[in-house]
């Protein structure tokens, strides 16, 4: 870090400290109301001016003990009665950390009278999440109500307009809206922690903004849910189906009662959209990922998949292209023997691949209530120690415009499951259509064992047929299947499962 760098750093936590403005902060230290405006907009002061200011602020603080960083914190689910129990366990020991107490102080959250665990009775209580945001009583606020609109957002809004920092753990509301409270944060002189609202308590938006330097990434991918890859570990070592592992899942609170924002990958949209941001400098862009969920694949895909040596992973991936970016989610065939295959349960790990450090794999837990509330505790620690850097990587104005690649050819193949009609002509019919779009078939398989049974309309028999793909365009084989679907060849929908060459 360099002299200005710390000075700007040292600055900034004084401010935050002492929960001063910056325009107080010019008057009494500096000498100049705007000297903190100046020096976020890029200003060097002279060597003499920051010894001098450095000096002062060391005086001033002799002889002030820094008062402690009032926390505000609205949902009280599994997150936030944690990250309570967590700040009232452990303050002694954060108070050694920061040289200040981190105190909760006031709350917001539907019921009163829910025992969550946790001692709130001495606590300012809010019923409305933008009166405790806009609260006199507390310095910082935490956002842990969930939802893309309605109270998160207005709250958070509400915050960042006065300019008091915010830690949110919230993906949906930074999904759609994140480009705009970035700028709303940067405007105030706010900061907006997110670090829990992409792969739990794995520390990858803390990598993204400050650790890789000035390292250029080219892509990044990952297992990014652990409802769904804990149904597809479950399914791939005990021989059961998606609808039984689901209901595990959901008996063991790792699925909703409405699970459909997990399954059909949702979820990971949202995850992949804020690390696509801070990965390649775009604009947000949730509705331009191609989503496609797990509730499709059966035991024939993952013991077919097994036998070809892959594991079936729900992968979110984006990638930096000439002509844009390209975002998909879906589930996808992993060689066995890769460092993502072995991310088995509800466990998560985000992958990166720069021009500095080749690949980087993250892996850790990525959901729960302890996982989650340390990587909200960490953007507190952050902003009580005056840590500031761009909400999405960089300046907001700065963000590209996005654009969305064209779909290019596929390196690893594509496996494609059919119910096929047991007639004569119907595998040639099908290898015609397939040929006339220049796909070419690596390999075709057909097992009695794992056939599906299904009678046509017409009530002809049917077998399920795998094919391997070549190298090709996803275009040409959805068109394929959709010519081979209305010449009759095949009874429902067929299953399409990228193959990745990790």
């Amino acid at each position: 870090m360099s002299d200005i760098q710390s000075f700007r750093q040292a600055v900034e936590t004084f401010i935050s400290a002492r929960g001063w403005t910056p325009t107080r902060f010019g008057r009494t230290v500096a000498g100049d109301p705007l000297f903190v405006f100046d020096l976020r907009e890029g200003r060097e002061p002279r060597s003499e001016t920051r010894t001098r200011i450095l000096k002062a602020m060391q005086e001033f603080g002799d002889g002030e003990a820094l008062p402690p960083l009032r926390v505000g914190v609205a949902g009280l689910g599994n997150v936030g009665a944690t990250l309570v129990s967590i700040l009232q366990k452990d303050g002694a020991e954060l108070t050694k950390k920061l040289g200040r107490q981190l105190v909760v102080t006031a709350v917001a959250a539907r019921s009163r009278s829910r025992d969550r665990g946790i001692d709130i009775t001495g606590l300012d209580w809010f019923d409305d999440p933008v009166a405790l945001a806009k609260s006199d009583g507390i310095d910082l606020f935490v956002e842990l109500i969930g939802g893309e609109d309605g109270p998160a957002l207005a709250s958070v809004k509400a915050a960042l307009e006065i300019g008091r920092p915010v830690v949110t753990a919230n993906k949906a509301l930074l999904a759609k809206h994140g480009t705009e409270l970035a700028k709303l944060a940067e405007e105030t002189g706010a900061q907006l922690g997110f670090e829990a609202a992409v792969a739990g308590g794995i520390p990858v938006i803390k990598t993204l903004r400050e650790g890789l330097g000035s390292a250029r990434i080219a892509k990044v991918f990952g297992i990014m849910n652990g409802t769904c890859n804990y149904i597809l570990t479950r399914m791939g070592n005990e021989d059961i189906s998606f609808a039984d592992c689901l209901k595990d899942a959901q008996a063991l609170g790792y699925a909703e009662a409405d699970p459909t924002f997990d399954v059909e990958g949702y979820d990971t949209a949202h995850k992949l959209a804020i690390l696509a941001t801070l990965c390649f400098g775009y604009e947000l862009a949730p509705d331009k990922i191609r989503v496609e969920g797990i509730t499709g694949i059966t035991q024939h895909d993952i013991q077919v998949a097994a036998d070809l040596g892959y594991k079936i992973k729900l992968l979110g991936i984006a990638q930096r292209t000439d002509d844009g970016i390209e975002q998909r989610v879906h589930p996808t065939f992993v060689p066995r023997g890769s460092a993502i295959a072995g991310v088995d349960g509800v466990m998560n790990a985000v992958a990166l691949e720069t021009d500095h450090v080749h690949e980087l794999l993250l892996a850790g837990p990525g959901a729960g209530g302890p996982p989650t509330a340390s990587s909200v505790l960490s953007d507190i620690l952050d902003i009580a120690r005056g840590t500031r850097v761009p909400p999405l990587g960089v300046p907001s104005d700065e963000l590209l415009p996005y654009r969305e690649a064209a779909m290019r050819a596929h390196d690893g193949g594509y496996y494609i499951r059919l119910s096929a009609k047991d007639v004569p002509g119907a595998l040639a019919g099908i290898a015609t259509r397939m040929g006339e779009r220049g796909i070419s078939i690596d390999s075709v398989i057909q097992r009695s064992d794992l056939s599906a049974k299904a009678v046509a309309p017409d009530g002809s028999p049917t077998r399920t047929v795998v094919m391997i793909t070549q190298q090709t365009l996803e275009s040409a084989v959805r068109e394929s299947l959709a010519q081979i679907a209305s010449d009759g060849f095949i009874v429902g929908e067929p299953q399409l499962i990228r193959i990745e060459q990790l």
